[in-house]
């Protein structure tokens, strides 16, 4: 019997891939753990292998193909013994889905229809949910898995997509199942969760379109770039965390002297290995792995700031797990130092430099840089004095790191010049309110001017 292999999802928040390469070829022979395929995510690329022995019958996507969703054929593999040709025929589901797709794209206006025979009274609820449509898109994952089309008839007539049987591939939920509901007189949605979407999207300001923002140029002067994956999920994020988490900032200055003599003396005092380049030491310490260390360390002694909001608990974390912003081609991610309050300062500058690397080259896997209970972001290289970093959900706060410079600074009635860095929390006030933020503030500030701590 013919293998299915579809498009996987290599992370929770997964909904489409791009197939960049096929490692194999028709005809050639798989076996379980034979890399197949290289997928890119919005934040990867990653390889694919095979579950079951066989022989590839069919390639169903083309290497170079973009967009492909999760769960999508393809290809087909012929079981041990199985005519090729056979399965290569009788394998697969990708035409059912290629014609739901084609008649979907056909029905499209017709979708519109209900709206115009709403009652008259009641305008400004016939148009509520066309202006959500594409929030509710945006949310699909948190849904029943199901067309856009059958999303957009089920809510215009009201319909719990959770009522509603699947008859489409994988289990999906097709026009023709919420045509069905309805004519069956399907579960409707309970009208106050229906309501009060409608009011927030009637209320919310609406973005130009490209047509109007292209008007604004003359012709000839711009050229499209289109957005990649990376940056439309960046950008989703971004306006999700601005819209939904309300931060607030606390800014402090921190004296580095202490800290840099002390790296100079731990850089000094490094071992060294023998390499193909000569002699190199085991570690080099970077100011950033202290700053990485004390947040870690000011979140272990401030625990209750070392939390994530959800509606319904607030999620204590019993470990530092921070997350640090590389800049790569096309955007940013964050990987992830896991329990960095227990872990060497050499540690830390080790994995730093593996993570960052892989980052840049697309190498990291979803654990690596999912998850996380706070954030650091460092432009201080750039010469940046201070900003205000977004959070990054489900985080409750992230550092902002200035760059270190000599400033005049007053002690015991004295002016004397020292190495100062001004770091800005960003914190959701949500979960931690100003007095608790300031004492998280406080507390990297005590580790970062009392660097000595860091190594015991």
């Amino acid at each position: 019997m013919p293998i299915n292999i579809t498009m996987p999802a290599l992370s929770p928040t997964m909904e489409e891939g791009n197939l960049a390469k096929w490692l194999v070829k028709e005809g050639d022979k798989v076996g379980p753990g034979d890399v197949i395929a290289e997928i890119e995510t919005d934040k990867a690329t990653m390889e694919v292998e095979a579950v079951d022995e066989g022989t590839v019958a069919k390639i169903v996507v083309p290497a170079g193909t973009e967009g492909v969703k999760v769960n999508a054929l393809i290809a087909i593999l012929a079981a041990d013994g199985e005519d090729v040709g056979a399965a290569a025929q009788g394998g697969g589901d990708a035409a059912p889905a290629k014609a739901e797709a084609k008649e979907e794209k056909k029905a499209e206006p017709a979708a519109e229809t209900p709206k115009a025979d709403a009652p008259k009274s009641e305008p400004a609820k016939a148009e509520a949910p066309k202006q959500e449509a594409p929030a509710a898109d945006a949310k699909a994952g948190d849904r029943p898995f199901s067309s856009p089309l059958a999303r957009r008839i089920a809510k215009d007539a009201g319909i719990d997509l959770v009522a509603v049987t699947g008859t489409g591939p994988h289990g999906r939920v097709i026009k023709k199942d919420v045509e069905a509901a309805i004519a069956g007189g399907g579960a409707k949605s309970a009208a106050p969760a229906a309501a009060a979407p409608a009011t927030t999207a009637a209320s919310a300001p609406k973005p130009m379109s490209d047509d109007a923002v292209l008007k604004l140029f003359a012709e000839g002067s711009y050229e499209l770039v289109p957005h990649d994956g990376m940056r439309k999920t960046i950008a989703k994020r971004l306006l999700e965390a601005k819209s939904t988490v309300p931060h607030f900032y606390l800014t402090v200055d921190c004296e580095l002297d202490a800290l840099l003599a002390l790296r100079q003396q731990i850089n000094l005092a490094a071992p060294m290995r023998k390499t193909d380049k000569g002699d190199v030491p085991v570690y080099k310490l970077s100011v950033n792995d202290f700053i990485i260390k004390a947040m870690a360390l000011a979140l272990r002694d401030v625990p209750e700031a070392n939390v994530s909001w959800t509606e319904s608990n607030m999620v204590k974390h019993k470990h530092s797990d921070v997350g640090v912003a590389v800049s790569i081609p096309g955007g940013l991610i964050t990987p992830i130092i896991r329990k960095a309050e227990e872990k060497a300062l050499s540690t830390i500058s080790n994995e730093m430099k593996d993570l960052a690397k892989r980052a840049r080259d697309r190498k990291l896997k979803p654990e690596e840089y999912q998850g996380g209970t706070t954030a650091v972001s460092n432009l201080g290289m750039f010469g940046v004095k201070d900003f205000a970093a977004i959070i990054n959900p489900p985080h409750a706060t992230i550092l902002a790191i200035g760059a270190g410079e000599e400033r005049a600074v007053v002690k015991k009635g004295e002016i004397k010049v020292a190495t100062v860095m001004s770091v800005t929390l960003s914190t959701d006030h949500r979960a931690v309110d100003g007095a608790l933020g300031a004492e998280l503030a406080q507390a990297f500030k005590r580790h970062i001017e009392n660097p000595m701590g860091m190594l015991v």
